[in-house]
């Protein structure tokens, strides 16, 4: 029975279907993890536990002594992609308090909800679709280099910089800590890499499913219009600027911006770990995370739909669609 292979044709699927279930889950259920108390419930309410091995797999993959045009470009579009997100809160901060819109059609809009999707791009599907066009060795080594942005270290920086929200030096420590232990690890031995570089991948539906059970349903629906608007503002506003910084700073063709004008499914997570560390955010949590569920669901669809487009445009201008910096 395929059922991976039905669920990889919802975009983003391995972390939506979870995430979905999961909100199914709690809303028929709500006491569910109480009523399964030991190994059971544990692991529905243990979302921070799974991602601190997930961090630790994703910086086993990170290879230090990949050639400086490869790191150039990853590190390129690490800092554009996360100083935007920061103007982008910053100026929302400025609009709104730090609950966001709370009634309306825009319920749920908040400076939590903008940067945790602006910040991080899904890095299966930018790698996906560099994978699908010749010549694109660059763009894929590049991905490694910012894939960091994937876990909540920069949004809280972002947050913490802007005078947003209030972090101590240890809740920023924290959340570098399995990425710094993965990254250390994997550079010391290939054979560490090579064991955990693949689990990764593999833990994303586990704490999918307890993110999602710690939202609902009714909360879901409530996210739509905003969480629509969100994914589309996310690739054609990141999407721009990326490919500006790919162009002009990079010296490529600009292809490798569009396909990182995502976000990434990691990104769900980070509303949940921001209102642990600050309790600020907890009002607005739950509703942040179905908007960023939402917006990786939008992005999922448009991005490739535009890179491809924009692909198509260089083959028609007689522009061969390899990395100019090789």
């Amino acid at each position: 029975m395929p059922i991976k292979k039905y669920i990889d044709k919802v975009p983003g699927g391995i972390m939506i279907v979870p995430l979905i279930i999961g909100a199914l889950v709690h809303t028929l259920w709500p006491k569910l993890d109480i009523e399964l108390s030991g190994v059971t419930g544990s692991f529905m309410t243990g979302t921070s536990a799974l991602l601190f091995v997930f961090f630790f797999c994703i910086g086993t993959g990170i290879n230090l002594k990949a050639s400086g045009k490869i790191a150039a470009k990853g590190v390129t579009l690490l800092l554009v992609k996360v100083l935007l997100a920061a103007l982008i809160g910053v100026v929302i901060n400025m609009l709104l308090p730090v609950t966001g819109i709370t009634s309306g059609v825009f319920a749920g809009f908040s400076t939590l909800a903008v940067i945790a999707s602006f910040n991080a791009a899904n890095g299966g599907l930018y790698t996906a679709l560099m994978s699908t066009i010749p010549n694109r060795e660059i763009d894929l080594a590049a991905y490694p280099f910012f894939s960091i942005q994937s876990g909540p270290f920069f949004t809280m920086l972002t947050l913490g910089i802007a005078g947003i929200g209030a972090f101590p030096w240890q809740a920023l420590v924290s959340t570098l800590v399995p990425f710094a232990l993965g990254l250390i690890l994997g550079g010391l031995d290939p054979a560490i890499r090579k064991m955990f570089q693949p689990v990764g991948g593999a833990l994303i539906p586990f704490f999918a499913f307890t993110i999602g059970y710690s939202m609902n349903f009714d909360m879901l629906l409530k996210s739509g219009i905003v969480g629509i608007l969100m994914g589309v503002a996310v690739v054609f506003i990141s999407g721009f600027v990326l490919y500006l910084a790919d162009r002009y700073i990079v010296r490529s063709d600009g292809l490798a911006g569009w396909a990182a004008s995502s976000t990434a499914g990691a990104a769900i997570s980070v509303p949940v770990v921001i209102a642990e560390m600050d309790k600020t955010f907890k009002p607005v949590a739950e509703s942040a995370t179905a908007i960023v569920a939402t917006c990786v669901l939008i992005t999922a669809i448009l991005t490739p739909i535009v890179t491809m487009w924009y692909y198509r445009r260089l083959q028609r201008k007689g522009v061969v669609p390899s990395d100019s910096t090789k």
